[in-house]
């Protein structure tokens, strides 16, 4: 062979080889390809699948919700079977080989990842915590005869707590989603559900508590005697409004007694002032140690309600054992299971009007005396009436929850061990020194000497802004009052001391509490720069502007805070003074600054 065909034929072989490596990676590409197709029609597949059970589970759970609390447990019954097939569904339908494969795709991983982690979500409360929740008949522990079965309370307070912690992992487990990058279904679902995850830990939590706390405090040991106390929003302070009337109440194995009433301004002034705290102190000077009326400047109810017992104590010699708070709100609430109530002198409250009639109409007909009695009477007749009356359960468990959410029911113990018990819950209105959401406070107090506050109707926003480089985070907050009091015609009762000049000019001074560890940065009113007040209260740096609104005006205050260092979460949250009609909000989140 010469030489000259030697070099062809090598050529010829490699051409040969190339062509056939081409050959098997055309060929694998095309294997690997319709894998893909197939894997990705599967897992449409199941998806589809999934979305069904999911929306199908969701329907039930909403109706389950409603059975557990009306006490309808035949039905009940069926619907949980109906939701544990449909939430094992979904369960199962995310949980092949071929969603595994899909969740570790670069694009639609962390969907599919979600929407497991959605149907994991569902089917662990439809198994774990929905029948024990149904066991427990929640409908059974209602005042029933003038009395709470306290010893049901103490059988059924373990399977609570199980209940309690079923939904508490759920949650936090739901939280570590990363919802930012999803698809908007996806995003939808995910939020949605953690929104009712939210609403169902609050009440879980609340009902665990209960269980453990409220046969002590109903007296399964002993006699005792607690404070109520009515907040008047009309006169605002941070808690909610002033403490006006209050009446004792007697609890002694389950059964409940309304005692002595009267109001704060008969318990008078006290010099030198009651002991503060510093911080305190420095915000509010000695008001809340000196006046009833005054300890609640502090939203920190825990302060608030001690100082209160302590100025009963050495004005009636009478030791209490704690302190519960409430509002007109509640009491229209309460209402709702009740009906109506006639309160003595022949005035009726019902849910619709009562707090028109507590907050405005009683002012406009009756001297100050009067008012006090008439406050206290109104409690008393509807606490007699729920502890007395075969209430709709349902209804009470519901409004009852509502309350809690709006911190419209607070409750300090004067023991240290069930106080601990309370921690930083809403009933327990403790202002906490860690943030695990970054929270901003917004607390009113009343600087009119009025009963103005009836008029307000408040709103607020609070957007997650920039990351900054030192870790901490931007938030900007935008407060807007809105009077809709009359130019003319109220009673002297209802414009008080006039502190604002105009009787009719409604003033607030709104306190902004930064986040834990944080700090207040600027405070504008309707744009322009505004002096504040300034100070620290729980590790919050608090900034207080007195903001003037007349009738049918409104005032808007910007302020800029940021959170405490480390803070890289695009989450936010509200703390609102409890007001005589509810807040207009919107919390407006971000992506993380990880992200």
């Amino acid at each position: 062979m010469s030489e000259s065909v030697r070099p062809s034929r090598r050529r010829s072989r490699s051409r040969r080889r190339r062509r056939a490596r081409l050959r098997r990676a055309l060929l694998g590409a095309l294997v690997v390809t319709s894998l893909l197709l197939v894997a990705g029609g599967w897992v449409g597949f199941r998806g589809w699948q999934a979305r069904a059970h999911l929306l199908n589970a969701a329907g039930l759970a909403r109706e389950l919700s409603a059975q557990v609390l009306g006490g309808d447990h035949e039905r009940a019954q069926r619907t949980l079977a109906a939701l544990q097939e449909q939430s094992g569904a979904a369960r199962s339908a995310t949980a092949d080989p071929g969603w595994s494969v899909g969740r570790r795709t670069p694009f639609a991983g962390d969907d599919l990842g979600a929407v497991r982690q959605i149907a994991v979500a569902v089917d662990d409360l439809a198994r774990q915590a929905f029948p024990t929740l149904l066991r427990a008949d929640l409908a059974s522990l209602v005042p029933a005869g003038g009395r709470l079965d306290v010893d049901r309370l103490r059988t059924v307070s373990a399977d609570l707590a199980t209940v309690d912690d079923v939904v508490q992992r759920t949650r936090r487990d739901l939280a570590t989603v990363h919802a930012d990058g999803l698809v908007s279904q996806v995003r939808q679902a995910v939020s949605g559900l953690r929104g009712e995850l939210d609403q169902l830990a609050d009440l879980t939590a609340a009902v665990d508590q209960g269980a453990r706390l409220l046969p002590p405090l109903l007296g399964a040991d002993g006699k005792r005697t607690y404070l109520l106390v009515s907040q008047n929003p009309a006169e605002l302070r941070a808690t909610g409004g002033m403490f006006g009337a209050y009446a004792l109440i007697e609890a002694e194995k389950g059964q409940v007694r309304m005692g002595k009433q009267g109001s704060s301004s008969s318990l008078g002034r006290f010099t030198p002032p009651l002991s503060l705290p510093k911080e305190v102190r420095a915000l509010w000077t000695d008001l809340p140690g000196i006046y009833p009326a005054d300890v609640n400047l502090t939203p920190h109810f825990p302060t608030a309600a001690s100082l209160y017992r302590e100025m009963f104590r050495r004005k009636t010699g009478t030791k209490v054992d704690g302190v519960l708070a409430v509002d007109p709100v509640v009491l229209s609430y309460l209402l709702k299971a009740t009906g109506p109530v006639l309160v003595p002198g022949g005035v009726p409250l019902a849910s619709d009007t009562a707090v028109r009639t507590l907050l405005n109409e009683t002012y406009q007909r009756l001297d100050t005396r009067e008012q006090d009695a008439f406050f206290a009477a109104s409690a008393a007749a509807v606490f007699d009436t729920l502890f007395k009356k075969n209430v709709d359960s349902k209804v009470l468990l519901s409004v009852f929850a509502r309350a809690v959410e709006e911190r419209r029911i607070l409750f300090w113990s004067a023991r240290p061990e069930e106080q601990r018990t309370l921690g930083d819950s809403r009933m327990a209105g403790a202002l906490p020194e860690q943030d695990t959401v970054p929270t901003v406070g917004v607390f009113l107090n009343d600087g009119s000497g009025a009963k103005l506050g009836y008029y307000l109707r408040p709103a607020a926003t609070l957007t997650v802004g920039e990351c900054r480089p030192d870790g901490r985070r931007e938030l900007r907050l935008r407060v807007t009052l809105h009077s809709t009091a009359p130019k003319s015609g109220l009673s002297e009762s209802v414009l008080g001391l006039a502190r604002a000049g105009d009787p009719y000019t409604v003033r607030t001074l709104v306190s902004v509490f930064s986040p834990t560890g944080g700090t207040v940065v600027d405070v504008r009113l309707d744009g322009a720069e505004t002096a504040v007040g300034s100070g620290t209260e729980r590790r919050r740096q608090v900034a207080t502007a007195n903001v003037e609104v007349g009738p049918g005006a409104s005032r808007t205050l910007q302020v800029t805070v940021l959170t405490g260092k480390k803070t890289g979460t695009g989450q936010a949250e509200l703390w609102l003074t409890p007001t005589a009609t509810p807040w207009t909000t919107q919390v407006e989140t971000a992506p993380s600054c990880d992200q």
